[in-house]
């Protein structure tokens, strides 16, 4: 029996004393680690190696954080964790509108971070669902490809607007609060940061939306959450 590769992380940022300690507490933990002191470097490391994750910093020399998730959206849909002060609330939506999945704040523990790499890491591990492509209104989803199909034009997605579209689906037509979308996509420690869901819907609308300032299908319902309504 061939012994499953342990995952791959790659470790971005210009602080030596950062990258020993998260290499040694992530390697601890069985994960192997790569390291990169810029976003220049990371970007050269990614091409010659797989990587199953990304952590980055965002305040970097060359090539930041944000740039860093920019170029790496252009092509890839690796799961991206970014690393930020307190305070800096503006940037981190920032990130996560140029492509990060998720954020940690400094200073931050490692079992925080340790629970933020399985929540984004779920899928890499886990057997892709299959089955028959799923067609409701105006959107179709091939399980086996995790492709997403909007009036037949296929939508490229990262891994969490993936989950968060499929949560819609499995949920149209309901009232969704936001604190049960961040519970559900995000985990349980999300559910106070709603500036994931204000940022992942805005790009799920201009992805899915004829007009995202006028959705029709992504609908805000007032101090409460979402509605989906993808067979209108």
């Amino acid at each position: 029996m061939i012994a499953e590769r342990p995952m791959k992380i790659l470790v971005v940022d210009d602080e030596p004393q950062i990258l020993r300690v998260l290499r040694r507490g992530l390697e601890d933990k069985g994960y192997e680690v790569a390291t990169a002191s810029d976003g220049v470097a990371a970007l050269d490391t990614l091409k010659s190696t797989k990587v199953d994750l990304l952590i980055t910093d965002l305040r970097m020399p060359d090539l930041n954080g944000l740039q860093l998730c920019t170029e790496v959206r252009k092509n890839s849909k690796l799961p991206i964790l970014v690393l930020s002060v307190k305070g800096e609330e503006a940037t981190k939506v920032e990130a996560l509108d140029a492509g990060a999945d998720d954020y940690v704040t400094k200073p931050f523990g490692m079992d925080e971070l340790l629970a933020r790499i399985r929540a984004l890491s779920r899928r890499t591990h886990e057997e892709e669902p299959s089955g028959e492509p799923i067609k409701v209104g105006d959107f179709e989803v091939n399980p086996d490809q995790r492709q997403v199909l909007v009036r037949g034009q296929e939508i490229r997605l990262t891994p969490k607007e993936y989950e968060l579209i499929i949560f819609f689906l499995a949920n149209r037509g309901k009232v969704n609060t936001h604190r049960s979308i961040l519970r559900a996509v995000w985990g349980e420690n999300s559910q106070e940061q709603p500036e994931y869901l204000r940022v992942f819907v805005g790009q799920l609308r201009k992805k899915i939306e004829v007009d995202p300032s006028h959705p029709r299908y992504i609908k805000t319902e007032p101090w409460v959450g979402y509605r989906f309504n993808p067979e209108l």
